[in-house]
């Protein structure tokens, strides 16, 4: 039986790994870059980031040491959720690591396309001085929902109240929550959704959130409305907002994530006018492994001393 693993699918800087190193002397650490070091997989305990090809192959040996899991996203669709639960792995998110940039890219879109800075560009292209058809907005006023309440959720709140835009939040119970005027439940998203001018999904993708977004919850929008997609891109029927896009129901779609990732080549939304397409890039953010590497690090603290997680542990049976 050889040392414990920590197996790092992510790659970290070199003081980021002594600093692993030093929290866990009794672990032997495996970067996945390096293919010059050879171990036994069953002997991995933890691992940073998920391998597509050793985690799976983990989840089925019944030799597998694997205790525990950080991914590096907040969401964990991609993951034998069941698999995790049967063999008591814990498994632990990316939740806060990517508020900032996920709030800056919807309100850089909200105020790009309102201001008509996206317009703009096409115009200059074509060397065209002014467009006399575009209807120019301003975002201070406006009603917008933010669907999922989390963290990311609060800070474009906190963000969006800054600029005088009056804020909802939809959740699963409606219980309040930081940043909003008022939150509602799932269930009656419906109700309020036709009174807002713009929304903006942040949800996990669960049972109960795939395909929320279908032709009944889109013909609910108040007409002309925005809708904006950071949160997965299966909890979108595509079809549906195709015809949404196309009738006029939403006036503006900005979309980062989508059912299948890349977009496929012949996807109409390419050559929608009313569409934004940001290849799966709103949780970018500069600064990343450091974030990631605290939150690793205070967990595996936990792990190690009272074999519990610290932050951002995931319940397997909610997904999230």
């Amino acid at each position: 039986m050889g040392k414990p693993i920590i197996f790092l699918k992510e790659s970290l800087k070199p003081d980021q790994i002594e600093q692993i190193k030093a929290a866990a002397d009794d672990y032997q650490i495996i970067e996945a870059s390096d293919s010059t070091n050879a171990f036994h997989e069953e002997d991995i305990v933890i691992m940073l980031g998920w391998d597509k090809e050793i985690g799976p192959r983990l989840l089925k040996n019944p030799d597998s040491k694997l205790k525990w899991v950080q991914s590096i996203s907040a969401g964990v669709d991609s993951y034998d959720l069941a698999s995790f639960k049967e063999k008591n792995i814990l498994l632990s998110n990316g939740s806060g690591i990517h508020t900032i940039s996920i709030t800056e890219h919807v309100l850089g879109i909200l105020l790009a396309e309102g201001r008509g800075v996206l317009r703009a560009a096409v115009s200059q292209k074509e060397r065209q001085w002014k467009d006399p058809s575009f209807d120019y907005r301003q975002l201070s006023g406006q009603n917008l929902l933010i669907v999922g309440t989390g963290k990311i959720g609060q800070q474009l709140a906190s963000f969006a109240q800054g600029l005088k835009i009056k804020t909802y939040g939809i959740n699963s119970s409606g219980h309040p929550s930081p940043g909003f005027l008022e939150c509602y439940s799932q269930k009656n998203m419906n109700r309020i959704i036709k009174d807002m001018d713009i929304i903006v999904n942040i949800l996990p993708l669960t049972d109960e959130t795939y395909y929320l977004y279908n032709e009944e919850v889109f013909q609910s929008m108040k007409k002309g409305s925005i809708f904006v997609n950071v949160g997965r891109g299966p909890s979108v029927k595509t079809d549906d907002l195709i015809q949404a896009l196309e009738n006029g129901q939403i006036r503006f779609a900005a979309l980062d994530v989508f059912e299948e990732e890349p977009l496929p080549a012949d996807s109409p939304l390419w050559d929608m006018d009313n569409v934004l397409i940001t290849p799966h890039i709103s949780g970018i953010t500069d600064g990343f492994k450091e974030k990631l590497t605290a939150i690793f690090l205070a967990n595996l603290d936990g792990f190690i001393h009272e074999q519990q997680l610290k932050k951002n542990q995931v319940d397997l049976d909610r997904g999230y």
